[in-house]
């Protein structure tokens, strides 16, 4: 019979606990142990899980528990640290988002999982939820024609970090998505935002990416606003999508509405657009948890030596960009060449 993976989770406050849940249901994969500093949430969670050891520091985790993975889920200061760690002992480790405080950092996490052949994955979450696996699956079909540009809105009251600004928390979502839908890197980034409650950490952010073609990208994050908003719109040059995450029911909608310019005219007054206004749907969508698709992902490519999705080569461009957006912040919202920010190797476009 074979032996289940043996997996630990490392920080079991907000998120830990949902990764707990989702890999226990997962049949190839036993939660061995939860490593936490806060003695009241180990309490709570031997609560839920009797059979599941707890310890207060990832060091008994990595050494002696017998465990084959590592799930990282603490605060982003500390996930360079722990998943260097794991990965020096041998473990398979999944780091969640953002991959960790520097590009410097991630490019040493992505050289040790390469040389030691073990799977380093980033929890980009939302690109294995079934609106976003439909998104790309629609762009790559052509129907909504070329991608002209990408804007996106991920707003809400709270919840404030002390250590990262609101790119550094809410951004990596959207940016993960874009990079996906895009299928290439920016060419440049720049980013204005302002702190108002905490000085030095901004809570509104603003995000413009350019990439080739023309295509762009903007990306808005507030800790500030009175409403949850999630959206995403997808501006091609036949058709546009909507993509809604807070709506109960059709979270994307497709329009067939366009702009075109005229082909060739002789004079100015006969220059005019032509604005195509069609029908409005909504496709159905599989309602599955992105979440347990992502743990049994990550539990796919260890059994079955896969690269993941989201691989520790993209999430390390992911944090570039990030970087980028402070050095723009820092220069007043001066653009800034990617190709300027620290870089050891290429990063190619997630695996289809």
């Amino acid at each position: 019979m074979k032996k289940p993976l043996k997996v630990g989770v490392v920080g079991c406050g907000y998120w830990g606990p949902n990764l707990v849940r989702n890999f226990r249901s997962i049949p190839d994969c036993e939660v061995k142990l939860v490593c936490d500093a806060d003695a009241n949430r180990l309490k709570h969670m031997k609560s839920l899980y009797p059979e599941v050891e707890t310890c207060s520091t990832h060091h008994h985790a990595l050494n002696g528990a017998g465990i084959d993975a590592v799930v990282v889920a603490t605060p982003v200061r500390f996930h360079h640290e722990i998943a260097k760690a794991s990965l020096l002992a041998g473990k398979h480790t999944m780091i969640e988002k953002p991959m960790a405080s520097s590009i410097a950092e991630c490019e040493e996490l992505v050289e040790i999982a390469e040389k030691n052949g073990l799977v380093l994955m980033v929890g980009h979450t939302f690109l294995y939820a079934p609106p976003i696996r439909k998104i790309k699956e629609i762009v790559d079909w052509g129907d909504i024609g070329e991608i002209q540009y990408i804007a996106s809105r991920r707003l809400n009251l709270g919840l404030f970090q002390k250590d990262i600004n609101v790119a550094w928390d809410l951004a990596p979502h959207d940016l993960s998505i874009i990079l996906h839908i895009m299928g290439e890197c920016p060419e440049s980034v720049s980013c204005n935002g302002a702190a108002h409650m905490t000085p030095g950490i901004e809570d509104v952010t603003v995000l413009f990416l350019h990439f080739s073609k023309k295509r762009c990208a903007i990306v808005h994050n507030s800790w500030l606003d009175p409403r949850k908003v999630r959206e995403m719109t997808i501006v091609g040059t036949k058709r546009m999508i909507v993509y809604d995450d807070v709506a109960a029911l059709e979270k994307i909608k497709i329009f067939d509405t366009r702009v075109e310019r005229p082909p060739h005219y002789d004079s100015f007054a006969e220059f005019q657009y032509a604005y195509h206004y069609g029908d409005v749907y909504a496709p159905h969508i599989k309602q599955e948890e992105p979440l347990k698709v992502e743990c049994s992902h990550f539990v796919d490519c260890i059994l079955h030596g896969k690269q993941p999705l989201t691989h520790g080569r993209h999430g390390a461009e992911l944090v570039r960009i990030l970087e980028a957006a402070k050095l723009s912040l820092g220069r007043g919202g001066e653009q800034v060449m990617m190709a300027s920010v620290g870089r050891k190797s290429a990063v190619s476009p997630s695996p289809q």
